[in-house]
């Protein structure tokens, strides 16, 4: 999504985008060559700098998108790259971990199994592919302005795993976060941003409360599913 608000990357992550990062075990980045796939302003990239990764590759769309990420990280292992999630510029088995955050809705529809067999092409065996994406329930589809309008996809843990298991990846975990506060968060955001052109109206409050529902201990999500599959090889 265009950077229309010109956020920047810094340490401070919160919410859905903490509860991204924290997701990611620190076994799959130290030393490793890591892809994210759909990078936005760099929020990511940041903090898997500080966790001892060896390189990471963090592909958008376009030269335009990709602007705010090479301004402001200045790291030798970060390798900004312009290209797509149904066509990775890489050779194969080239990365150890592949993450992706809230891209899969936004890919040309029917193109998801596209996705899947790109991420096991550039993966090394026994790597790990970390995905995200808006669950599909009753209140997070209705609530969400852009499902009704634009038809912002959201997808169960069954479509998301059988899309994984028949590309060949098995499901190692699964979450399920965010709550009200996530889905009132969500609306605040659309009216600051797309109407009023600002950050978020009461942010600090929202950020309180969505920070538990991210928590990981909390149970009772129904907004956002995280997954965790590894690349098993047939023998």
């Amino acid at each position: 999504m265009k950077n229309i608000l010109n956020e920047k990357p810094n340490y401070s992550l919160t919410g859905r985008l903490l509860a991204s990062v924290l997701f990611v075990s620190n076994v799959d980045l130290l030393n490793k060559k890591i892809l994210d796939i759909g990078c936005g302003y760099g929020w990511c990239e940041l903090n898997f700098l500080q966790r001892g990764i060896k390189e990471i590759s963090a592909v958008e769309i376009s030269e335009e998108f990709l602007k705010t990420v090479k301004q402001n990280i200045k790291d030798k292992r970060l390798v900004p790259k312009v290209g797509n999630a149904i066509n990775l510029p890489f050779k194969n088995e080239f990365f150890d971990t592949v993450v992706s955050w809230e891209v899969i809705e936004h890919i040309p529809i029917n193109t998801e199994s596209k996705m899947f067999s790109e991420v096991f092409r550039v993966l090394k065996p026994d790597g790990h592919f970390y995905l995200s994406t808006p669950y599909t329930s009753v209140f997070s589809n209705i609530l969400d302005p852009a499902w009704w309008l634009i038809g912002h996809r959201h997808y169960s843990f069954h479509e998301i795993k059988q899309l994984g298991e028949e590309t060949g990846f098995v499901v190692e975990t699964v979450k399920i976060n965010g709550g009200w506060w996530s889905i009132l968060g969500l609306l605040n955001l659309y009216f600051s941003k797309w109407i009023l052109r600002k950050n978020s109206l009461y942010k600090e409050f929202f950020i309180n409360k969505e920070n538990v529902e991210y928590d990981v201990d909390y149970t009772k999500g129904f907004t956002n599913l995280f997954v965790k599959f590894t690349k098993k090889l047939k023998v």
